[in-house]
Parts: structure tokens; C-alpha cells; sequence
């Protein structure tokens, strides 16, 4: 038995979920992925898979090979990369985490730009608004805003934007135009979740700070949209979230003579692992289209 082909099979099974789905992805008989797992199982002399409702999950000790099979096959993968040298296309399988609607908005229209380089190259895009573990999802990179938490993080800035108070004409014309911060007190919020509810502003040297509240707390980007775009209020919120409202019009921004502190965008690389050359160029390309007008 071949081990790095049966390593590259289990491997397909677990992130695929099935026999099958593995066979067409690796283009072999569904037969042919059974009996290679069987065997390495047979080898190991231990279960790697066990049958659930929703398909084929990993043992404790199918995951442990998973994960140091995983990484073995980027480390291979890497140096054969490295020996043909660069300009060869990518290859295989990246896995990325990124906020749902900064990627809906920014990156994944832009997608087919960078599969077309790299025609060998699978992409699967996990959406989630929170931090999720890098290792634990088998991660490559992770695309997040804002101030990181884990101080043990790989990290790398690859964008900074704009902060600002938004909303729709439609609710400014009901509600009144603030002027000055602490006039925010009096408007109607759209709380998102995950930033503080104090807002900090400067201008000219000069600082104010507001505690805002409002009826509704929404714990995701894509509620924030929304909300806003239902005139349901104001809200604070990076330029890149309302990009396309800004360009026409449908929200402005207000206190414009006031600064937010910026937000920074970063790329993410899981701890304790090796970052793969799949990662690295794909963060080079997010780099590259926030750098470009939109």
C-alpha cells in the first residue's frame, strides 16, 4: 500500500464526509477509497471511521491521524513546490475562515481571478462572524477585522479601513442629523454585538466618548445590513460592510468631521503549523484587491 496515497485518501474522506465524495474528488471507484481505508486501518490496527447520520466522522483516533496526515501532505506538498520552483500553480485543497459578509462583498467575487491562476486548486470558504479554532477546523488561513485576541495568533495586517457612523436618508430625515457625539445618545442604535457600546471619536486634537443603546443587538454583519437598510437607526461600522450603499448613495455617513479609530484586517495563520504557500499567496491576493478601487 502506497502511504502517502492512502494518507492523501483518508485524508479526502474526512474533509468530504464520504466514500463517494472522496472517489470523485480523487477520480477513482468508490471501491477503490473503501478498500484503501480498510487497509490502512487493517495496518494501523484501529478504527479510523465510524457511520453516523450525517455520513463518515473520525475516532479519536482517526482525527490524531487525520490532522498528522494532513499536515504531512502540506509538508510534501510544500517541497515539492519549493523543488519545481516558483510560477507553478497551486495545487490541492485550501481551507479558509473569514467573516460572511466582508467576503460576499470583497473576496469571493473576485474568486474566479484566482482559481483561473491556479486551475489545480479547491477552495472551501468557511463564513463565520466569530473567531473560530484555526487548528481544530483545519484551517490555512483566516481572514478577520478588527483587534485579535489570541496573542499566540500568526498574524499578518494586510489592510487597514475606515470607521464610520452610518444611515439611510430615509432615517435621517425622520430622525434628525447629529452634529456633535453626544447627540447620538438621542438616536435610535443598531447595537452589533461585537464591538463595545462605547464609541470613541476625535477631531482636531479633541476627543468624545458616548455610551450609545438601542432596540435591537444583532450578533452578525448580515443583520447589521439589514437593519440599517430597513432605516431602523445608526450604527458604527467599517466602510467596507456598506461599500456598495456608500458608492450610491443608499446610506451616507454623518459626524464626518469626526475620526473613528480605523480597523485593521488580518491574515490569520493556524499555531504550530507550518503556513503553506497556499496560504501565503492567498493572502497576497486579498492584499492586492483591497489595495485596488473597488
Amino acid at each position: 500500500m502506497d502511504r502517502y496515497q492512502a494518507m492523501t485518501t483518508f485524508v479526502r474522506v474526512v474533509e468530504t464526509g464520504s466514500f463517494s465524495a472522496a472517489a470523485r474528488h480523487l477520480g477513482v471507484g468508490q471501491p477503490a477509497v473503501s478498500k484503501t481505508v480498510a487497509q490502512l486501518e487493517a495496518r494501523l490496527q484501529v478504527s479510523l471511521l465510524i457511520r453516523t447520520t450525517h455520513g463518515l466522522t473520525p475516532t479519536e483516533a482517526g482525527q490524531n491521524f487525520y490532522e498528522r496526515a494532513r499536515n504531512a501532505i502540506q509538508e510534501a506538498d510544500e517541497a515539492e513546490l519549493a523543488a519545481k520552483g516558483a510560477g507553478v500553480g497551486l495545487s490541492g485543497r485550501l481551507r479558509v475562515s473569514a467573516a460572511t459578509t466582508f467576503s460576499r462583498l470583497h473576496v469571493i467575487p473576485k474568486l474566479p481571478e484566482f482559481l483561473a491562476a491556479h486551475p489545480q486548486l479547491d477552495v472551501d470558504f468557511l463564513l463565520d462572524d466569530r473567531m473560530i479554532d484555526l487548528v481544530a477546523e483545519g484551517v490555512d488561513i483566516s481572514l478577520r477585522m478588527g483587534t485579535l485576541s489570541d496573542s499566540t495568533a500568526v498574524a499578518r495586517k494586510i489592510a487597514t479601513g475606515r470607521r464610520s457612523v452610518i444611515a439611510t436618508p430615509a432615517y435621517l430625515a425622520r430622525a434628525g442629523l447629529p452634529r456633535h457625539p453626544a447627540d447620538l445618545a438621542n438616536h435610535d442604535t443598531v447595537i452589533y454585538s461585537q464591538l463595545p457600546r462605547v464609541w470613541s471619536f476625535t477631531r482636531d486634537g479633541a476627543a468624545a466618548s458616548v455610551s450609545v443603546s438601542g432596540r435591537l443587538r444583532v450578533s452578525a454583519a448580515e443583520g447589521l445590513r439589514a437593519a440599517i437598510l430597513a432605516d431602523m437607526g445608526l450604527t458604527i461600522t467599517s466602510d467596507w460592510m456598506f461599500a456598495p450603499e456608500l458608492e450610491s448613495g443608499d446610506v451616507v455617513r454623518v459626524l464626518e468631521g469626526w475620526s473613528l479609530p480605523p480597523i485593521d484586517l488580518w491574515a490569520v495563520f493556524p499555531a504550530g503549523r507550518m503556513m503553506t504557500a497556499k496560504a501565503r499567496q492567498f493572502a497576497a491576493f486579498v492584499e492586492d484587491l483591497m489595495k485596488s478601487p473597488a
